[in-house]
């Protein structure tokens, strides 16, 4: 068995950058080694749009903190970051000390008004990356609408999904992610915030649909064989390219 440990955080994100981190690190802490974390979008800030110079420049002290921390884990989450003058909401993966990839949220979300605070990033971007052998890929929480993104990360084994999606919309949320994994024949790791205006549904899907969850609790985790990928291709074809 090519066993994986994954996890889906679901945390409350407050408007004190620290005690976020601090957070972070304390679920950290308490996976497993070589385990593979997502945590909810922009989850040590928040959409601080009256302070994004500060969860900017916040963003580097949690860069550096995540490359020591992340020496026996890999980590995908979300930041606000500045470049030449404009803000992103950058989706990084931290695995073994180092950044493996990043990709800029390309498709902004109007009804929360991103789009007056954030730059969108190239849809080129969105691509996938590889945690020791296993082909992953992301999609940023809006981002989980478009079909069109979903066949730039179709074929990965793994697709993560760091959100801040909606209470209101939390039915559409967790459709969508086991979509996401059937259709893709893929494990899907769905990470939401547990503000009370969020959806929650954290949760590890298979590629045959099965769903883990709880929305009471901060993490969400799930021991899986990633062989299922290549056995859901193999057997039932649609045309998905065969990993492991």
């Amino acid at each position: 068995m090519i066993s994986k440990t994954l996890y889906a955080l679901q945390v409350k994100i407050g408007t004190d950058f620290e005690f976020n981190l601090k957070k972070v690190l304390t679920l950290l802490d308490q996976c497993q080694e070589d385990s593979i974390i997502c945590t909810p979008e922009v989850v040590f800030s928040g959409f601080a749009y009256q302070h994004m110079e500060e969860a900017a420049e916040f963003s580097k002290i949690a860069t550096q903190t995540l490359l020591e921390a992340t020496k026996n884990h890999t980590l995908i989450t979300t930041m606000i970051e500045k470049n030449h003058q404009h803000f992103f909401n950058n989706l990084k993966v931290f695995h073994k000390g180092e950044i493996v990839h990043k990709q800029s949220k390309n498709k902004l979300f109007a009804l929360g008004d991103e789009q007056l605070h954030f730059c969108a990033g190239s849809e080129d971007e969105i691509a996938p990356f590889y945690v020791d052998s296993i082909k992953c890929a992301a999609l940023n929480c809006f981002e989980l609408r478009f079909i069109d993104l979903w066949k730039r990360v179709q074929g990965a084994d793994i697709i993560f999904v760091p959100a801040q999606w909606g209470k209101q919309r939390k039915d559409q949320f967790e459709t969508l992610c086991k979509a996401l994994a059937i259709a893709n024949q893929s494990f899907v790791v769905a990470s939401d915030g547990a503000n009370d205006t969020m959806a929650k549904g954290s949760s590890v899907i298979t590629p045959y649909g099965v769903v883990y969850k709880n929305d009471k609790k901060e993490c969400v985790q799930a021991q899986v064989d990633l062989r299922e990928t290549s056995k859901m291709r193999k057997y039932i074809q649609t045309g998905i390219q065969i990993n492991l």
